[in-house]
């Protein structure tokens, strides 16, 4: 594994490259950070590329700039310098969670620059007939934060989307488990107050995507829940059919060989509407 720091407006990217073969990009969620991707790019290094990354305002991807509200596009202007800094080509893109949001993004701005994008649970809450209600959760949610404090709002929010917050650091786990859970502590707490209101309000170019190269893709232990809404939303204003990958949410992180086997599968096999 072979790793770097790439400069880009207002921050500075921390990644992570992996393997041989075609170029894959992973974006992962709000919070999270490359190491969470970290076994789904072991096990498919064998047969691509990986780049893992951990998006601007994480520890270890620190602003250069004072914190403010995050927009999509500032994330896909990220995405996209990392797939420059590759190669003139296009590239598959694995996007899981708010990152699914970035992913969607980059195709409809800039398709030439994605061979096949995979949209993992995106949490296109603005899609859903209940919107206005997801729009006052994250005005809420600040609110919670000022009174009780993050770990207060992360369980609220975790109530309402079906998706807990992560465990803290336990002695019982790996050590490179524990310095990631140790930084997602941080790395939530930003998300939080500077990405969950620009994000939840966004809403993907459906007309820019029809008919472009996405798999829009559910776990299939997330079946009935808030984010399976979603991501059935997304597939219909595509005019496309939801794909059901193994796992919960984190499925990739859980099982990264059985996740990265279907996973492959969808960045190899044709497309059809």
């Amino acid at each position: 594994m072979d790793s770097g720091v790439l400069d880009v407006p207002g921050a500075r990217l921390y990644f992570e490259v992996r393997g041989t073969g075609p170029v894959l990009l992973t974006i992962i969620g709000g919070g999270s950070d490359a190491a969470m991707a970290a076994p789904l790019a072991e096990a498919l290094s064998g047969r691509h590329t990986v780049i893992t990354y951990d998006r601007r305002g994480a520890t270890r991807s620190p602003l250069t700039g004072p914190p403010g509200q995050q927009r999509v596009e500032e994330h896909t202007g990220d995405a996209l310098r990392l797939l420059e800094a590759t190669g003139p080509g296009p590239a598959d893109v694995f996007a899981t969670h708010s990152g699914a949001l970035i992913g969607l993004d980059l195709l409809a701005r800039h398709p030439g620059r994605v061979r096949r994008l995979v949209a993992h649970e995106p949490p296109a809450f603005a899609l859903l007939p209940d919107a206005a209600r997801w729009q006052r959760l994250a005005r809420d949610l600040l609110d919670v934060h000022a009174r009780a404090g993050v770990g207060a709002a992360l369980r609220a929010l975790g109530e309402a989307t079906g998706v807990p917050p992560p465990p803290g650091p336990d002695p019982a786990l790996p050590s490179w488990v524990r310095a990631m859970l140790t930084r997602m502590a941080a790395n939530l707490e930003s998300s939080l107050l500077h990405e969950l209101g620009p994000f939840s309000a966004y809403v993907p170019d459906a007309a820019a995507l029809l008919g472009a190269p996405v798999v829009v893709a559910y776990g299939a232990g997330t079946r009935g829940r808030p984010l399976h809404r979603t991501t059935l939303a997304v597939a219909a204003a595509l005019g496309t059919s939801a794909v059901e990958l193994p796992g919960d949410h984190v499925g990739y992180l859980r099982s990264p060989s059985e996740f990265g086997d279907a996973l492959h599968r969808l960045l190899t096999e044709t497309l059809t509407a």
